[in-house]
């Protein structure tokens, strides 16, 4: 029998990673017992359940033989042939749990044990939507689900686990897998789980992510129940004999009190188009009538972008900062303090973009002589959003390597604005390190094709990258290896379409771990060749720099799209702590954009991707806190709603946090006429209350 079983176990890896130990039914178990037993629950990958014994239609009745027995009497047994049958039916059942498992830890991320039984899968499901599972197994719904009503005419339904005690578990609606951690069990409430030691809270409750939304139809075609979701807490109607749901609005949720609570600055990012062309101001008067009004609800400060493109546009070295003058001026004469941005990308052609400021007319002539200054992809396709880092080093640009134009930049700049440097208006200097002024590579651009949720593709294919690749190749003693990945899809391939990016893919073999520990090194010694230099021009002033949340394919084993983009967190990794550690050499602060909340914004599909922007923010988050990193942050989309800057909040200052870690800063995106809209506004200067840890009088308690 134990042959047998190891040859069920074993026909996977996965199987046997599991490391199963359940012990062999009982040959002689008599036939009161077996008729007494609940047919064991099997939990799909899908969240649905499914019994064990799919084929009891095989079964039929038995005639069973009567054997005298010491006693004197008789006992009832059951045929050879039946008992054999019953053997192999729990081998079947062992080997279909050891997939299921195999497959929830590799490819749902689950946090399970080595050897999780099937009680593991339905509790970690249960946590999953926002039950209770105390480790005794006693269940029950969460305090932000209990305060619902229940719906007339549904009735819960329950699933008995295999274990002795028969404990009950609600069943709860289908929802797709979310990867590392469970679920909030309140807004304020969450448990620790472990995953790539770090420290992962559950799903907020202000993430109705439309991947559960899109999950429903399975969940009313059955006629599950719904009332523990706070979701589906809409009228139910019953057409055939099944469940139509009104699905409202995501119900509104009680607010946490946050007065008392660390101050946390509040700044305002200043529209793209402030400074135009001419490095001229756009219309100071409208300009000085919003910042008054900022600085009436104690707003501390601006964030503006100092372009490249515009202040040294014609000339090498010959720099132009009137129109900024102008605006640190009027700044000042309000007492707000500024954030400013070394930008040194172009801007327009992403998300959000609504100017066009390219770089310097000097660099683009040299890049239609030399265009390997620009990062380049697999096809040749050169990038002109920013200079490639294999010319970091290279005296390329007329005499002068790129970070030598960098410090020289950022050298005039601290020369030229002095004044504001002494008086403290000047609080922080954010470092542009690549595209958007994120330190990544551009392996997603929109202006060549690229649609969410594709992977992205590996721009390393300038000469200078190049060049930098073969060195290392031969430093390992590999030449062949001095070349990118010929397997790794488009720009617009999902993860299994590629044999690089695939389960078990080339992406963890000997050449791609090698080219992947180069590829993300050349990011990392970017930021630190880039960062010394501004530590030099910048002494005292505190210096951020911006590091982008890619969550797209983050519950797969390779993750894709953070590949591409630098950051080598497949599965087995930790893709930040290198960064972080560069950071701490440094002193810098990390401006980590917060990306969760995109999921109630926009009509995007998470589970299609399967993206977990909520794993991910708390991974970085606990990275840099793990390296006594400062953490500023921002907001990905525009949000005037109160349930927004409520999950802005809670991500600022994590509830119950041991070590009472919250954002040094917060940087609001952005200025504009919407924002000054009455109802807008004063949510805004509410939640500027509360970040300051003020007291607010309308709060839902």
């Amino acid at each position: 029998m134990a042959t047998e079983l190891q040859r069920f176990v074993t026909s996977e890896d996965d199987d046997e990673e599991m490391g199963m130990d359940v012990k062999e039914e009982d040959d002689e178990d008599d036939d009161e017992g077996e008729k007494n037993v609940e047919p064991p629950i099997m939990v799909g990958v899908d969240g649905g359940l499914a019994s064990a014994n799919s084929n009891a239609s095989f079964l039929h009745h038995q005639s069973y033989q009567e054997q005298p027995t010491s006693q004197g009497g008789t006992r009832r047994c059951r045929p050879q042939e039946e008992k054999e049958r019953t053997k192999l039916r729990e081998r079947q059942r062992r080997a279909i749990t050891a997939k299921i498992l195999a497959g929830l830890r590799r490819h749902g991320n689950y946090n399970l044990r080595v050897r999780a039984d099937i009680n593991d899968v339905i509790a970690a499901l249960a946590r999953e939507a926002g039950w209770v599972v105390l480790p005794d197994g006693t269940t029950f719904p969460s305090r932000s689900q209990g305060q619902g009503t229940r719906p007339t005419g549904v009735t819960s339904t329950t699933v008995m686990t295999s274990s002795p005690s028969h404990m009950p578990v609600q069943q709860t609606p289908s929802v797709s897998l979310r990867g590392i951690s469970s679920g909030y069990q309140t807004a304020v409430e969450y448990n620790a789980c472990q995953m790539k030691s770090v420290f992962i809270p559950t799903s907020s409750p202000f993430d109705a992510s439309s991947s559960i939304r899109s999950q429903t139809t399975t969940l009313i075609g059955d006629g599950g129940d719904a009332q523990n979701d706070p979701l589906l807490g809409g009228s139910i109607d019953s057409i055939d004999n099944k469940q139509v749901i009104d699905m409202p609005l995501p119900t509104k949720l009680q607010e946490r009190d946050f007065a008392g609570t660390p101050y946390v600055p509040v700044y305002v990012m200043l529209p793209l188009g402030i400074i135009n062309m001419k490095c001229e101001l756009t219309d100071p008067d409208g300009l000085v009538k919003q910042l008054r009004a900022l600085n009436s609800i104690k707003v501390d400060g601006v964030m503006v972008d100092c372009w490249w493109g515009i202040v040294e546009a014609h000339a090498p070295q010959e720099y132009n900062w009137n129109g900024y003058k102008q605006l640190f001026q009027i700044a000042r004469e309000l007492k707000l303090k500024l954030q400013v941005v070394m930008s040194f990308h172009e801007c327009g052609g992403n998300i959000g973009d609504d100017v066009c400021i390219p770089l310097p007319h000097w660099v683009a002539e040299i890049g239609r002589s030399n265009p390997d200054i620009f990062f380049t992809d697999r096809a040749g396709r050169r990038d002109p959003e920013c200079l490639s880092w294999g010319i970091d080093k290279e005296r390329v640009l007329r005499g002068r390597t790129a970070v030598e134009v960098y410090f020289d930049y950022m050298r005039s700049f601290r020369v030229e604005f002095d004044e504001f440097f002494e008086d403290g208006i000047i609080s922080l200097i954010e470092v542009g390190l690549g595209p958007c002024g994120e330190l990544r590579y551009p392996s997603y651009p929109v202006k060549h094709g690229w649609r969410y949720p594709g992977v992205g593709e590996f721009q390393c294919y300038d000469q200078y990258l190049l060049k930098n690749l073969r060195k290392a190749a031969e430093a390992r003693g590999h030449l062949f290896w001095a070349r990118g990945p010929d397997n790794a899809g488009s720009y617009n391939s999902r993860p299994h379409e590629t044999g690089f990016f695939c389960d078990g893919g080339d992406y963890d073999g000997y050449y791609g771990r090698f080219f992947l520990n180069w590829y993300s090194q050349v990011l990392v010694d970017h930021g630190d060749r880039v960062l010394s230099l501004a530590k030099l021009a910048f002494e005292d002033t505190c210096i951020a720099a911006k590091l982008s949340g890619i969550p797209w394919w983050y519950k797969t084993a390779s993750h894709a799209a953070e590949l591409t983009a630098g950051f080598y967190n497949s599965c087995n990794r930790d893709g930040y702590a290198a960064t972080m550690a560069m950071l701490k050499k440094h002193g810098v602060t990390v401006n980590f954009t917060c990306a969760g909340m995109s999921t109630l914004n926009e009509h995007i599909n998470f589970s299609v991707s399967l993206a977990d922007p909520e794993g991910l923010c708390w991974q970085v988050l606990n990275a840099a806190w793990d390296a006594c990193v400062p953490v500023t942050s921002e907001n990905s989309l525009p949000c005037h709603d109160r349930e927004s800057f409520n999950y802005l909040l809670e991500k600022a200052k994590p509830l119950n946090d041991p070590d009472g870690r919250h954002f040094s800063a917060f940087t609001y995106l952005r200025l504009s006429p919407l924002l000054m809209e009455r109802h807008n506004f004063l949510e805004f200067e509410r939640f500027v209350k509360r970040m300051h840890g003020e007291a607010v009088l309308d709060l839902q308690v």
